[in-house]
């Protein structure tokens, strides 16, 4: 038999339990062997610009086929010092009583059963080097993808018309979708309101300083500002407007979401296509 004599005495001397002493003997190797996973924490944080906190990495590792729970996940994110960054306000343009208000149909209903069924649409502001750029896109609910948007350095009509042409250019024939917006001037104007009603769509707004009616835009710039905009530096407006083009690109096609069962927004329509 092994002599463990010199190894009982040590434990007494500790005043620690035998099995306390091979608990802790274990859980250090257990840590020895998560320097793997820190490394592909840190570099799937790195690659998506400090974008992904604790839960999309997660689904990340899981999409690599590493299983971990969300919860040691979270731990080693913490020992490693990445968190994600906070998030600003919105821009506001409500402008008065001028036009017409549409009811509210969509009614907090976020949920939809296929591609280009919900709609939602809104408008936000960036501020670079004293000049200001605008962003208005369309968020189809069922895969959160932007369908369509405009960036410009002002806010004028054609910010949200134009927006809206090219959303309407990639509809099928038979697609009639619910749009969705706060009651801003621009979609109160009757040029916006025509375009929506001669192309078949049903046009609907959120109650007066209800921003909860139309959450799921609110959502998204505030996720695109903390991911690319807050804290960073840009050249001039230009720059600014060139890495909205980017993010939005890398929105669609490269970022997974824990609502869209791991997947990308482009990934999800596509595989609602098929399936259907």
């Amino acid at each position: 038999m092994r002599n463990t004599y010199p190894l009982k005495h040590l434990l007494q001397a500790l005043q620690l339990a035998r099995s306390a002493f091979y608990y802790q003997a274990q859980a250090s190797k257990r840590s020895d062997n998560y320097a793997t996973e820190r490394e592909l924490i840190k570099s799937i944080y790195h690659e998506h610009k400090g974008r992904y906190g604790y839960r999309r990495i997660h689904l990340a590792l899981k999409n690599q086929g590493v299983i971990l729970n969300h919860k040691t996940v979270q731990r080693l994110m913490i020992q490693l010092g990445l968190k994600s960054t906070v998030r600003p306000k919105k821009y506001r343009s409500y402008r008065g009583e001028s036009g017409k208000v549409a009811p509210n149909v969509l009614k907090r209903d976020f949920s939809a059963t296929k591609p280009d069924e919900k709609w939602v649409t809104d408008v936000t502001e960036f501020k670079v080097k004293e000049q200001k750029v605008y962003l208005s896109p369309v968020i189809d609910l069922f895969t959160q993808e932007v369908v369509a948007y405009k960036v410009a350095k002002n806010a004028r009509l054609p910010l949200v018309t134009d927006m809206l042409t090219e959303a309407l250019s990639k509809l099928d024939r038979g697609s009639k979708p619910v749009i969705h917006s706060d009651q801003g001037w621009q979609y109160r104007h009757w040029s916006y309101q025509k375009k929506v009603v001669d192309s078949g769509l049903t046009q609907s707004m959120s109650r007066k300083g209800n921003c909860l009616d139309n959450a799921v835009a609110e959502n998204f710039f505030a996720l695109l500002k903390t991911e690319m905009y807050h804290n960073q530096s840009f050249k001039d407006a230009n720059d600014l407007i060139e890495q909205i083009e980017e993010y939005i690109e890398y929105y669609n096609t490269k970022r997974i979401k824990a609502k869209l069962k791991g997947l990308t927004p482009i990934e999800y329509r596509n595989q609602a296509l098929q399936a259907a």
